[in-house]
C-alpha cells in the first residue's frame, strides 16, 4: 500500500524511522508501520504535515493512493 509515498521517501533517502522521529508528526515507528501497511488509517493531519513539510511538490492524492501489488 501507499507506493506512491514509498518510493518517494526512497528518492529523499527517508525510511519510515526517520518519520517517527519528526515531534511535528508525532506518530511511533510502529503506529507508522501500520499505516503504511493499511492497518490503521491516515489522519489528514498526518497527511498534510507528510505532504507540505516533505513533498511540497506532490500532490496528497498522488502521495496517499492505496494502490496495491
Amino acid at each position: 500500500m501507499f507506493e506512491n509515498l514509498k518510493a518517494e521517501m526512497a528518492r529523499k533517502n527517508l525510511t519510515i524511522l526517520d518519520l517517527s522521529k519528526d515531534k511535528e508528526l508525532g506518530i511511533s515507528y510502529t503506529t507508522l508501520r501500520n499505516k503504511f501497511n493499511g492497518i490503521t488509517e491516515w489522519v489528514r493531519k498526518e497527511m498534510w504535515i507528510i505532504k507540505h513539510k516533505y513533498f511540497p511538490d506532490k500532490s496528497i492524492e498522488y502521495l496517499f493512493e492505496q494502490n496495491q501489488m
